[in-house]
Order: C-alpha cells, then structure tokens, then sequence
C-alpha cells in the first residue's frame, strides 16, 4: 500500500494538488512510524488503522474549528479527510449499519447493556474501517435494555 501513496503522491505532485501532496505525505510518514514501531512489514489491518487513525483526528480536528470559527481550517481538514477516505473500503450506509447491528445482536443473543462491549468488539472486527464507532456505539446502546 505504500507503494499506492508514493505513486499517488507523484501523481498528486504532477497536478499541484497541495491538499493531496501534503495528506499523501502525512500519511507515508504515519505509516513508516507504524512500520518501524511495529518492527515488522506492516499487514493490511495495520494500514487501515494507520488510515483510520488520520481520518478520527481530523474529525476531531474539525469539531474543534468550528466551536472556534475556524471555517477556512476546519474545510482544508475535510478535503485531507476526502484524500484518506480513498484508500479506506467503502462506508457502510445508515440502513446497512442498522441492519448489521440487528444481525449481529440476533446473533450473538445480546439484549443487555451490560454487554455493550462485547457487541461493538465483535462488530468492529466484523466492519474495521467500514463504520464510526461512536455511530455504532450509540446504535447499539439504543438497542439494549
């Protein structure tokens, strides 16, 4: 995959595409930290946790510019989070979520919210990089006793 965001970063490079050629750079530079933390080749999860990584704290980034005016930063950091989200497998949507935490809990027999934890453990391994936790969080809690 790094192989993917070097080519992506030249290509980024040839367009003077400054938002992409940065984010892209970001992002090699996170995942080269990863890889050396790691102190192995990294796997596919590892990239998406990399990627997921970057796209939470851009929103996080973002929540914080608009509680303080800061239009013009918090857009760049949805165009950086427009870049990352091109390497991440497609989103869920709402319906398809909903019907996947119904199946799930079915599934696994949860109706307690004492079990919460097992219930957003097993979906999000089931749905790494597809979902928000703090949509399926509040979803799944909407849905216990």
């Amino acid at each position: 995959m790094i192989e993917k965001f070097k080519a992506d970063l030249s290509e980024a490079m040839r367009k003077k595409d400054a938002t992409a050629t940065a984010t892209l750079r970001m992002l090699i530079s996170q995942v080269q930290y990863a890889r050396i933390e790691a102190r192995r080749e990294l796997t596919q999860d590892d990239y998406l946790v990399v990627l997921q990584r970057a796209v939470k704290t851009r929103r996080e980034a973002i929540e914080q510019y608009d509680k303080g005016g800061r239009k013009d930063l918090a857009d760049k950091e949805r165009a950086e989070i427009a870049v990352v989200e091109r390497y991440l497998p497609a989103a869920l949507t709402a319906e398809e979520t909903v019907r996947a935490v119904e199946a799930l809990l079915g599934e696994l027999g949860i109706t307690e919210k004492k079990d919460l934890g097992r219930a957003m453990k097993e979906f999000m391994a089931r749905h790494r990089g597809r979902v928000d936790g703090k949509t399926v969080n509040a979803l799944i809690a909407s849905r216990l006793k």
